[in-house]
């Protein structure tokens, strides 16, 4: 591929001698390029928004109620601990799975286990998928919250904002794995305009997600206050949080999320939001003890990195690197018309 590429001056900056050998690059031709390339078809990007606005829309209660009396609040439910059958999965390992979050103390809340029946159930095949989709992302996601200083197991988040589809957009108009709205992304150095939406680069977006998640934290003090704030805005919880102090009740920790929601100091989605992230992390932490036994997973992203000219097409350089359109589409989402910006050099 470099031999293609050196007759047009581009510039390699990330060579292929690093990738183990596993993951090297394949011609467009063979079984295995079609296996591991490419994310997804329009039909299954268009089930991801179905099952994702079904999530949204399924709040946990009728009406503006969460279906508790208004100062019930299940902070500490009991944990089940050792071994013990899920009613759609086997048995869990006696050791169960490590979190870097607080799950064990939620775990119960009816509201997670509300969510987690969903995820079994209605959204199933899209949890699948999207399982098999976290493994591509898991760990440069991993890798960049871990030198962001926030909790890895926020990675989860990703399931429920996107499915982690870089090409995901919700009727708000947020875009991107992490659903960024423009004027965030933005705000933390994104470019969006008419020729690239960084809001689809999951790994610039993750470098920005783990920005906004660890301001949230240096301002609440808790990571499920600060995935609130990610979900509904620091103002609303801001607000909440100065409602509850009037009532006396001024610590602010995990549980002070939970009591925010119960007392309904936050908007129905936010409510709802950490429950969703407790009951993804449960399922994609020990997805064989829910019997998810037959993931598709797709393969890290191994690739290299060159520098173009300005208004280069993507099926030109898939053309000259023997690999499709699609591929490259799918290793650029950015550039969501196919082609570089004009008037400037672009890294593909």
């Amino acid at each position: 591929m470099k031999s293609l590429f050196a007759g047009l001056g581009l510039i390699f900056l990330i060579g292929c001698a690093s990738a183990p050998p596993e993951m090297r690059i394949v011609p467009a031709e063979s079984d295995e390029a079609a296996v591991q390339m490419p994310e997804s078809s329009p039909e299954d990007s268009a089930a991801d928004v179905e099952a994702l606005e079904a999530l949204r829309d399924l709040e946990f209660g009728a009406g503006d109620s969460t279906g508790l009396p208004f100062d019930t609040a299940y902070l500490y439910a009991p944990v089940d601990e050792g071994p013990s059958a899920s009613s759609r999965g086997g048995a869990a390992s006696a050791a169960g799975p490590t979190y870097d979050i607080d799950i064990e103390s939620f775990a119960t809340h009816e509201r997670v286990e509300y969510y987690v029946d969903f995820f079994l159930d209605d959204a199933r095949d899209r949890f699948n998928i999207w399982l098999g989709r976290l493994n591509r992302y898991e760990g440069m996601i991993r890798d960049r919250f871990r030198a962001a200083g926030i909790p890895e197991d926020l990675v989860y988040l990703g399931a429920i904002e996107s499915g982690y589809s870089n090409t995901a957009v919700s009727r708000a108009n947020a875009v991107g794995m992490w659903q960024f709205m423009s004027y965030t992304a933005r705000d933390y150095g994104m470019v969006v305009d008419e020729w690239v939406d960084e809001r689809r680069d999951p790994f610039k977006a993750t470098n920005a997600a783990a920005r906004y998640l660890a301001n949230q934290y240096e301002r609440f003090g808790s990571w499920y206050l600060a995935a609130a704030a990610y979900n509904g805005g620091p103002t609303r919880v801001s607000r909440g949080l100065r409602r509850l102090s009037q009532r006396g009740e001024t610590a602010q920790s995990d549980t002070t999320f939970f009591r925010l929601s119960d007392r309904r100091l936050l908007r129905r989605e936010t409510r709802d939001y950490v429950p969703k992230l407790i009951a993804a992390t449960q399922i994609a932490k020990n997805p064989a003890r829910y019997g998810f036994d037959s993931i598709p997973y797709l393969q890290p992203l191994v690739f290299d990195e060159i520098t173009v000219p300005d208004a280069t097409g993507l099926d030109v350089l898939a053309n000259l690197a023997d690999t499709t359109t699609r591929a490259l589409v799918e290793l650029n989402p950015a550039y969501y018309r196919g082609v570089t910006p004009p008037r400037r050099e672009s890294i593909v």
